[in-house]
């Protein structure tokens, strides 16, 4: 553990005494987020996200050592281990590396060298191999080799099968198979063309018929694209190694001159046969698993961004759940989230009933006092929204409309949770409150769907499914316990990623809070069934009870800090924490009575800084800091759109090559990564993420392909 202790220091910048620590703290079981938020002081202020790459890194450090052992022993019990081959497997770096040391004794199937070995002709490889017999020896040699009773027909046969035997050899050298796959990685073009039967079709591939490019810098996203055009048996793949530059590394490593035909031979066999195949194979292998990480962490940024977009607190919102032959569905939630009323129109084709629409729904609009209607952005969105944009201009009513990502709506409206939540209403219906939810409390409504159905990815349903869960996960996990949840009008999906929570834990809370009627204060999370004290450890920073007596349980601050909290407002003259005067304290609390504090109680710096940093401003929401979507109450045509016009709009997605904005048409429009700044850009995620609001600029309108292209330099 030591060495992996060195390693993790090294790449995270680290003090090991740290890193140990932060091991110790994930093998007792705590959670990345628990470790994130109450262990700084032991992580040196790791975020959520570094402790995940961290704990990534860990278990494949862990993985690789315990390969490592696994190896030796295999090669010990062969007898064929020795302390020059132990020390290099122990020095590896990587699983790979240590794979290659192992292949030489790795059981095999009947190969051409083994054959070959079994008919006597090492020897004659040996000979071969010490490059001091000339060509004319070696071919009188290998006449002595010919053998009826072991196969060997010819001196031509027994000089063959030698070189069988050295081709496997050399292919078997880790150094040299390390080396070479290091000289494809970096020198290798990627080749595609359209397969057999299909260079007259016209689709999304056409680009990649006639395409190619170095595998050191081929974009991410065009992988992946690439990827699927061989999968749907469009495209034909093709890696072209850099073979001339190959051969001439083996011939110099090996010693080989060019007037030494036979070990010539040798080497391009033991290349193009035994080496070139399994190195191309694992090039695209690490091109694809790269591509894949790449767009998990795309996917996993954008949605990070959408589920920290700020809530629509106060208002009475209306669900639209857009479509054309079944109508458009309606529902109404009111200031606090809950269900009022629901209903179907027909405004958009093939019905077209905009009276008897407009009619409803300004009906329900005064009813009900509806301030703002949240469009799904799915088919017939933008039909919907002129219809809504046209209502409230010729109403003359007080209304505004946003539209929203209503990507798992459907998945959502026919879970099971959903028919628990609504089992009088349709699923249809559910999807309306879905969007209208979505509006209200981004975090809230998404984590009731499986984050792969959160449209912000990038070919995420091509990439592993489970690695993408496991990240999709973290990342709602890291959300919920950044923002914190109050316990009394959560529902179990939410309470569910809660630190240390699981669902059968959030389904004994959420029944515990409806059968006494909500928790009065932080301890009854004690009384819950399957609460005890390490899981309770781990909730119960998280959890917020707005309704508490002690305002600390509706704050960040852990019940284990109440102590510090009450020490920093004794030091600036008060002696409890007070509803009323906690505010006005914690304004006083300076640097100096932090350091104070610190050196009195033992409590952490990092500690004591979060403390007062939730007593200034009890209860905050961070989503709260980050700007809400555009209210809008009217619509543009992409026809409307001129080269110049200058809008504001709606960060929707980002991906490598840009980002899409919404900028009230019925297309998105692309941002490509040349127009984000003024600045180069290496990174999108380092100048957008989903949910900004943007300025932009029309540069191109494309109404054949329905295309808009849009910058954004010189304008944020």
């Amino acid at each position: 553990m030591n060495k992996i202790t060195q390693i993790l220091a090294g790449e995270f910048n680290l003090r090991e005494d740290k890193v140990d620590a932060t091991i110790k703290l994930i093998d007792e079981g705590n959670t990345i987020p628990f470790i994130a938020r109450y262990r700084k002081e032991v992580t040196g202020n790791m975020s959520d996200e570094v402790l995940r790459d961290f704990d990534e890194r860990l278990k494949y450090l862990t993985n690789l050592e315990s390969r490592k052992e696994d190896v030796i022993r295999l090669i010990d019990a062969q007898g064929k281990l020795t302390d020059e081959l132990k020390e290099k497997i122990i020095s590896a770096t990587t699983v790979k590396d240590v794979d290659d040391l192992y292949l030489p004794f790795r059981p095999k199937k009947r190969t051409r060298a083994l054959i070959a070995i079994e008919k006597g002709l090492e020897p004659l490889a040996d000979m071969i191999f010490s490059k001091k017999y000339s060509y004319d020896e070696i071919i009188k040699a290998s006449e002595e080799y010919v053998s009826e009773e072991k196969g060997v027909k010819n001196a031509d046969d027994a000089l063959t099968g030698a070189k069988d035997i050295l081709a496997e050899r050399i292919s078997e050298v880790a150094q040299y198979r390390k080396d070479i796959r290091e000289m494809t990685m970096k020198y290798s073009m990627i080749t595609t063309s359209p397969v057999k039967g299909m260079e007259n079709e016209i689709n999304e591939f056409n680009t990649y018929y006639e395409f190619t490019e170095s595998v050191r810098t081929i974009p991410d996203h065009r992988i992946l694209a690439i990827d699927r055009g061989e999968d749907k048996k469009v495209l034909k793949v093709t890696i072209n190694p850099p073979t001339d530059t190959v051969l001439l590394y083996l011939r110099r490593s090996l010693g080989v001159q060019n007037e030494d035909i036979i070990m010539n031979d040798v080497i391009a066999d033991s290349y193009k046969r035994l080496i070139s195949p399994s190195i191309e194979r694992e090039c695209r292998a690490s091109l694809t698993q790269r591509s894949h990480e790449s767009s998990i962490t795309v996917f996993s940024k954008n949605l990070k961004a959408l589920l920290m977009a700020p809530p629509l607190k106060g208002k009475v919102i209306m669900g639209l759940d857009p479509a054309f032959r079944t109508g458009c569905k309606i529902a109404v939630i009111d200031k606090n989230g809950k269900y009022l009323d629901s209903t179907t129109v027909y405004p958009t084709e093939p019905q077209k009933k905009i009276e008897e629409a407009r009619k409803i729904l300004l009906g329900l609009i005064k009813k009900y006092g509806v301030e703002v209607i949240s469009i799904g952005n799915g088919t017939a969105s933008r039909e919907s929204e002129s219809f809504v944009a046209e209502m409230i201009r010729e109403s003359g009513i007080k209304c505004d409309y946003v539209i929203v990502n209503e990507a798992g709506a459907s998945v959502y409206s026919a879970s099971e949770f959903a028919t628990w939540e609504y089992p009088d209403l349709n699923v249809s219906l559910r999807g309306a409150i879905s969007i209208a939810q979505r509006l209200k409390d981004p975090l809230s409504e998404l984590v009731k769907i499986d984050p792969k159905h959160i449209g912000v990815g990038q070919y995420q349903h091509d990439v592993n499914q489970k690695r993408l869960s496991e990240a999709l996960d973290g990342v709602v996990e890291d959300a919920v316990n950044t923002v914190g949840v109050e316990v009394n009008t959560a529902s179990v999906p939410l309470l569910s990623y809660v630190s240390g929570i699981n669902k059968k834990t959030a389904n004994a809370i959420y029944e515990y809070v409806r059968e006494h009627g909500g928790m009065k204060k932080r301890e009854e999370l004690k009384k819950v069934s399957g609460i005890g004290a390490k899981a309770y450890e781990q909730c119960a920073g998280f959890i917020r009870v707005a309704a508490s007596e002690n305002i600390l349980d509706n704050t960040g601050v852990h019940p284990e800090s109440y102590p510090a909290a009450l020490a920093l407002l004794k030091e600036v003259g008060y002696d409890a924490i007070d509803r009323n005067t906690v505010v006005t304290a914690a304004n006083m609390i300076t640097d100096d009575t932090i350091k104070t504090v610190s050196e009195k109680t033992g409590y952490g710096i990092y500690t004591l800084n979060d403390i007062v940093t939730e007593l200034r401003k009890p209860g905050r929401d961070p989503r709260e800091a980050v700007q809400t979507a555009i209210l809008k109450s009217d619509v543009i045509d992409i026809k409307d759109l001129t080269v110049g016009m200058k809008l504001s709009g709606t960060v929707r997605n980002v991906t490598h090559f840009g980002a899409f904005v919404d900028i009230g048409v019925h297309e998105d429009g692309l941002v490509h990564i040349s127009k984000l700044s003024d600045k180069y850009v290496k990174d999108p995620f380092e100048v957008v993420s989903v949910g900004d609001i943007v300025n932009v600029e029309v540069t191109e309108v494309d109404l054949k392909r329905n295309r808009i292209s849009l910058s954004m330099k010189g304008l944020n």
